[in-house]
């Protein structure tokens, strides 16, 4: 099985050690991991903001670098909800989209492809966990608040094999924490309210930090608990799988 990495444009720049730990943790799992070259942006900011032919070029390039592989991986939720979710649409009568069926966010891949079991890393800290909207709605990593379903949570599921962990949860645990992407940019003050509700949440919680699987979300909530002076720490989910491997 060969996995094609997909590293976001944003993860790349501002938090690299989250495209290691995936690396790690999926060739420590022993699974061969390919990191194409000169791969892009997914176009995803182009979409929210209202110009999606600009990002038709990108999802051709995107094919093009990941259509040969078994899997594509990603190590956020967000990018992955546009890839599959958008990618027919845009490429419909331009380009063979294939990418679209293959690609998962690497909690989604870890616990229903990979299907792992066994102890992980270690880490020895209380974690809230931060559902990430497009996480629960669009990937079905959890079960939505506001259905009428069996409860389920694919990342605590995984978290339950980190060596020491306490994992919690905050009041509302799939309510957004605002950042959405362009909402956070146009409406600035609402998003930023969402977020310091959403981050004294996790606080109330008692716990050290706060993980989830999309950068952005822990992006946003970090730069709000550094204004705020909130003495609370974000990690990725995958730097704590990995952690001490």
């Amino acid at each position: 099985m060969r996995i094609g990495l997909f590293i976001p444009c944003y993860v790349d720049v501002v938090y690299p050690q989250v495209g290691v730990a995936t690396y790690k943790l999926l060739k420590h799992l022993g699974y061969e991991v390919d990191y194409p070259l000169n791969q892009t942006c997914c176009g995803q900011p182009m979409a929210n903001a209202g110009f999606e032919q600009q990002a038709v070029s990108l999802a051709e390039k995107f094919e093009e670098k990941f259509k040969d592989f078994d899997y594509v991986v990603a190590p956020s939720v967000s990018c992955t909800a546009f890839v599959k979710l958008n990618y027919p649409r845009l490429l419909e009568g331009k380009h063979e989209c294939l990418t679209s069926g293959k690609i998962m966010d690497v909690v989604e891949f870890l616990h229903d492809v990979a299907k792992v079991s066994t102890r992980l890393g270690k880490f020895p800290h209380k974690v809230s966990l931060h559902n990430s909207c497009h996480g629960v709605r669009e990937l079905g990593l959890s079960s939505p608040s506001e259905e009428h379903i069996g409860k389920f949570n694919k990342i605590k599921d995984l978290l339950a094999l980190v060596e020491g962990i306490e994992v919690v949860e905050p009041e509302r645990p799939d309510e957004c924490c605002g950042f959405g992407g362009m909402f956070s940019v146009e409406e600035t003050a609402v998003s930023t309210q969402m977020g310091k509700d959403k981050v004294e949440r996790h606080i109330q919680t008692g716990a050290e930090y706060v993980t989830g699987p999309d950068c952005s979300c822990l992006m946003h909530m970090a730069g709000v608990a550094r204004k705020q002076g909130f003495g609370i720490e974000f990690k990725h989910v995958v730097e704590i799988l990995a952690a001490g491997l």
